[in-house]
Parts: C-alpha cells; structure tokens; sequence
C-alpha cells in the first residue's frame, strides 16, 4: 500500500462486503449485491470505495500444488545475533529478495523471524537458506527447519465474525 490509507464508513453493509469477498475474492458483482441487499450499481460502487482506501490489500488464488507441481513447504526460524534495527532492516531486505519466502514474521521469544517456504525440493530449500545464512553481513546465528509433513488446516480467511470491527470514521 503506498501513502497514506483513507478511511471510510464500515457501516453493516461495507463489513458484510468485506467478510463476503475476504473468502470468495472472485464472487461477481451481481452475486454479492444479492448477498449484501444492494442494487449491483451501488454495490460496485461500494467495492470501489473500499478498493480505493485501501481496505483490500490483494487478490490471489489458492491453488492445489498437489495436482500441479513438485514441491516442499516448510517453516524456517531465524535468529540474528544483533537484534537491532539495522541489522532488522538488512535481513528483511534480503528475505525480499526470495519469492520462495513466501510469508516473514518478525515474532516474540528464542527466535526472531519465522518464514513460510515454497520450494522444489530439499535441495532449493537447503541452498537458499545456506545463502541467506552465508550472509555475513545480515548476522544470523541459527537458522531452524521445519519441513511440513502434511497440510491438516490450511488458512482459510481470517475470522472475521469473532474479531473486533474498528470504528473508521
């Protein structure tokens, strides 16, 4: 998102918009005017709105790599030997770098960053970390790997109905 975000209402009508194609970002226009009580005009225009506050941040689709590709999932943990900012900086530039970081948390405790990996195999996923981790200048003292057996709960949307709506005005 660059600049600054503009709020808008979220009225029951904006939530409801925003719950309804949080799950189905490919629901037509006609589909969720029905779903939300609105002619399709104003529903568009609602949507558009939203689109130009910025309350949505992407659209993608969760593809079934199963049928489609070879490839391995796995969590990494990193820990930097300097936690501070510029040393923060330089390893989340770097991690920028790999689209197979999928996802990059900076989180509490032992560890400070854990990542979500896309790749190939073992081998892709042992050489970018061993470049990452070669990095002398990003200081990491320990890389963790935890590759995933199997995929039980997979994000689903977040849980919109059991969260607290802000009131932007």
């Amino acid at each position: 998102m660059a600049g600054k975000s503009k709020n808008i209402k979220l009225d029951a009508i904006n939530k409801k918009i925003l719950s309804i194609t949080h799950l189905q970002s490919d629901i037509s226009n006609q589909d969720l005017a029905d779903k939300v009580g609105l002619s399709p005009s104003a529903c568009f225009q609602r949507v558009k709105a939203l689109k130009e506050a910025n309350y949505f941040v992407s659209f993608h689709t969760d593809l079934d790599l199963d049928r489609i590709v070879e490839h391995l999932l796995a969590y990494v943990e990193f820990t930097l030997r300097d936690n501070s900012l510029q040393h923060r900086k330089a390893f989340e530039a770097e991690i920028e770098k790999f689209p197979e970081f999928m996802d990059c948390l900076r989180i509490t405790g032992d560890t400070d960053y854990i990542a979500f990996t896309c790749c190939s195999n073992t081998q892709a996923l042992n050489a970018i970390i061993d470049e990452i981790s070669g990095n002398k200048r990003l200081g990491i003292k320990t890389v963790k790997t935890r590759i995933i057996l199997e995929r039980t709960k997979w994000y689903l949307g977040y849980p919109l109905e059991r969260l607290k709506w802000l009131d932007a005005d």
